[in-house]
Formats: C-alpha cells, sequence, structure tokens
C-alpha cells in the first residue's frame, strides 16, 4: 500500500468540507452535507486501521504512560505518525463542524475562526470563542433599553 497517497488522500478529503464551511455556509447542500456525521466514517476507519498496524507492544506501553521522549520516539514511525495526523484532520473538522453549526444557529461570524481551525485546531477555537462572545456581547447591549 502506497502510504504517502493515502496520506495526501486523506488530506484532499477534507477540503471540500472546509471550502463549503468556509466560502457556502448558507447553502442548503451545504447544510445538508454538515449535518450528517457520515464525512467522518472514512477518516475514523483510516484511523482505526492507520491506529492498529502501527501499534506494537513497545508503542502500546508508550501510549498508556507517555512521556515525551519515548512518544517522540513512537511519533518516528511514519505509519504512527499518519494516525496522529488523521487523528487531527478528524478532529480539526469535527470542531470546525461545530463552529460552522453554531454560527448557523447564533448567527456569529465564523469565516475567520474556520480558516484558523483548518489549519491550527485550537487557535480557530479559541477565535470562536472570543468572536462568540463579543458578539453576544454586542446583542445584550443593543436590547438592554437606554434610560433617558
Amino acid at each position: 500500500m502506497d502510504f504517502n497517497l493515502l496520506f495526501n488522500l486523506a488530506n484532499l478529503f477534507v477540503l471540500p468540507f472546509w471550502i463549503l464551511m468556509i466560502a457556502l455556509p448558507k447553502w442548503s447542500i451545504t447544510q445538508k452535507i454538515m449535518k450528517s456525521y457520515l464525512i467522518f466514517i472514512p477518516l475514523i476507519l483510516l484511523y482505526i486501521y492507520l491506529f492498529i498496524t502501527s501499534l506494537d507492544a513497545e508503542s502500546a506501553q508508550t501510549l498508556s504512560n507517555p512521556q515525551l521522549p519515548e512518544l517522540a520516539q513512537v511519533f518516528s514511525n511514519p505509519l504512527v505518525t499518519f494516525a496522529g495526523w488523521t487523528h487531527f484532520l478528524v478532529l480539526d473538522l469535527f470542531l470546525g463542524r461545530h463552529i460552522y453549526w453554531q454560527g448557523q444557529e447564533k448567527n456569529i461570524w465564523t469565516i475567520h475562526s474556520l480558516i484558523l481551525c483548518l489549519f491550527a485546531g485550537p487557535m480557530g477555537f479559541l477565535s470562536h470563542i472570543i468572536t462568540d462572545s463579543i458578539q453576544s456581547n454586542l446583542k445584550t447591549t443593543e436590547t438592554i433599553p437606554h434610560n433617558s
């Protein structure tokens, strides 16, 4: 099996979902696709395959009690790194989907947070938390009656 090709395909697999959420968030097709958890299944199955095939007794022991130097050594195995990367792809897309849906439901501006999430999930999530907080505070301020 050509793992380099599979790695590239996994990276390409997530791009249409990110493009839809970022560029066409209100499109009914985007909303229909993003409602489903099925978009995650191919990557989850890939992750399970990579996890099982790259796991041996030594790496299992390291993962059960991780220490940074030993963990770095385990991740020097390309299959373990690929499994880890697939883990990132799944969870970043899941987090992006959460940001997307919260934006749709609460009318929050999400483009910047989704772009950040695509490249660095936790930073995109922080951006979304801040944006949501600012927009919520602005809405609260607008609805408070001012006494003259």
